[in-house]
C-alpha cells in the first residue's frame, strides 16, 4: 500500500498555481483577433460573469462601438480605450457586484480589460480595453466621482496591433450623448466569436 505525503514545498506550489491561476480566450473580430488571459483567482466575479457571457455565446455577434482618445475624450483626466459588448442588449443581463482595483490588484495599465459600468454595481455585458497607463480608472482614481475605479480582470496576451488599429478607425457614428460625441464608430468592429482556449 502507498503511502501519500504532500510536502510543505507541494503545498506552495500548490497554492502559488492556485494563485497565479488564469483563462485564456480568443477573440476572433473582424479587424483580427485577441488573446487575452482573464485573472479568475484575483477578480472571481467579473471574470466569472465575462467567462459566463462567453460560455453561453452571448459574445458572439457583439461589437467594439466606442473609441475613446485623447483627441476626442470629454472627460477627465483623459483616457485611450477601445470599449465594446452587446449595446442596447445590455439590460437583458443582470448586473454584477463591483470588484475595485484596491480588491484584485488588478491595475488599468496598457492591455487590461476592465468592464464599463455607470454606478457601482450596474456592470454586466460592456467591457472596455486600455491603451498605456490609465491610472485614473484605479480605485481612488478620479476619472469617476464616486472614486471606485473600474472592476479590472484581465489582459491581452496578444493582438494589441489589433486594439490599436481599432481606436484609429473612423468615428463618426451617431451618438444620443454629447459625453460621446466623436467616440462611436463610423463602422462597428464585429465580434465574431469568443472561446477558451484552455
Amino acid at each position: 500500500m502507498y503511502k501519500f505525503t504532500i510536502t510543505v514545498a507541494t503545498l506552495l506550489l500548490l497554492f502559488s498555481a492556485s494563485v497565479n491561476a488564469q483563462v485564456r480566450v480568443l477573440m476572433s473580430t473582424s479587424e483580427g483577433d485577441i488573446e487575452i488571459d482573464l485573472y479568475t483567482n484575483n477578480a472571481p466575479i467579473t471574470a466569472g460573469n465575462f467567462l459566463s457571457l462567453i460560455d453561453k455565446r452571448h459574445l458572439d455577434g457583439g461589437a467594439f462601438y466606442r473609441v475613446v482618445s485623447y483627441e476626442n475624450d470629454k472627460g477627465a483626466p483623459l483616457i485611450e480605450v477601445i470599449q465594446g459588448g452587446l449595446g442596447d442588449r445590455s439590460n437583458e443581463f443582470d448586473s454584477i457586484e463591483h470588484e475595485t482595483t484596491e480588491q484584485t490588484g488588478i491595475l488599468h495599465t496598457d492591455g487590461v480589460i476592465s468592464m464599463a459600468r455607470g454606478a457601482v454595481g450596474t456592470a454586466s455585458t460592456e467591457f472596455f480595453i486600455i491603451l498605456g497607463n490609465q491610472p485614473s480608472l484605479d480605485f481612488g482614481g478620479e476619472r469617476n466621482a464616486d472614486n471606485q475605479g473600474f472592476a479590472a480582470f484581465g489582459k491581452v496576451v496578444t493582438g494589441m496591433d489589433v486594439v490599436r488599429n481599432i481606436q484609429s478607425l473612423p468615428a463618426d457614428g451617431p451618438s444620443d450623448s454629447e459625453y460621446t460625441l466623436d467616440q462611436i464608430l463610423t463602422q462597428p468592429v464585429m465580434i465574431n466569436t469568443v472561446r477558451r482556449t484552455n
